[in-house]
């Protein structure tokens, strides 16, 4: 069975309480239509409490954008999975390329905060992608494939998680891979999820990001082994984001 389509918006480090507007009208407006995907926003941190509570009662899920692989202590400046969890969050994006470029993120240290998310009950977005360098070397598909295995505990059992293929060199560039070229990186994720996880694989839904907007949603959710998108810039605002929900 297909898993059901996730678009989950990713506001980055953008967002003050003025914009809680914006997610208002993306939870009025998924709740008066009719949809097929599950619809998630990821606020910075800041926002996680309020944003949950100006969306309670609408059909958005509310996540975080990263969580510390570890429960509590001195770790200045970090937040834990169970601090998302009770201010609201039930999901949490993890290893995106941000992350694994500008903070140093290994494989290792992305598999150790999935962990600790599915512990405090959060379903992890885990992201994986090339560089524009190996893209261009032949190498997309085995680092997808490493990451993969790397970043995802085989010890995570039944929990719900979801993959994100984004390949950094088209994360607000507006390039985008051509569809055969993102079609072939996802049916090697599904591959690799069915090697690692049996039948449970093939329930896992594996997102495309990467400059989604409305002009190109369609085609790319069209695409075989697609079933959802991490969408960034395009997520801030409710007339930009809502033609990529209507699209899957």
């Amino acid at each position: 069975m297909s898993p059901r389509p996730l678009i989950a918006g990713n506001w980055k480090m953008n967002g003050l309480g003025l914009d809680l507007d914006e997610a208002r009208a993306i939870g009025a407006a998924v709740e008066q239509g009719t949809f097929g995907a599950r619809v998630a926003l990821c606020p910075p941190a800041t926002l996680v409490d309020r944003m949950a509570q100006t969306l309670m009662g609408l059909p958005v899920s509310v996540g975080g954008q990263d969580c510390s692989p570890k429960a509590a202590g001195a770790y200045t400046g970090d937040v834990s999975a169970a601090m998302l969890a009770e201010a609201g969050a039930r999901l949490v994006i993890l290893g995106h390329s941000e992350r694994r470029a500008g903070h140093g993120e290994t494989d290792a240290l992305v598999a150790a905060k999935v962990l600790a998310a599915i512990s405090a009950g959060l379903e992890p977005i885990v992201c994986v992608g090339e560089s524009l360098e190996q893209r261009q070397a032949g190498e997309a598909l085995s680092v997808v494939a490493s990451q993969l295995a790397g970043s995802i505990p085989s010890s995570i059992g039944d929990a719900a998680f979801a993959v994100a293929y984004e390949p950094v060199w088209a994360i607000g560039t507006g390039l985008t891979p051509s569809l055969a070229e993102i079609e072939a990186v996802h049916i090697a994720l599904r591959s690799g999820l069915v090697q690692a996880f049996g039948d449970a694989g093939q329930r896992v839904p594996i997102l495309y990001g990467g400059s989604v907007k409305a002009a190109n949603a369609a085609e790319i959710l069209a695409i075989p082994e697609v079933g959802g998108a991490l969408v960034g810039g395009a997520a801030l605002k409710a007339s930009d984001f809502m033609p990529i929900i209507a699209a899957a």
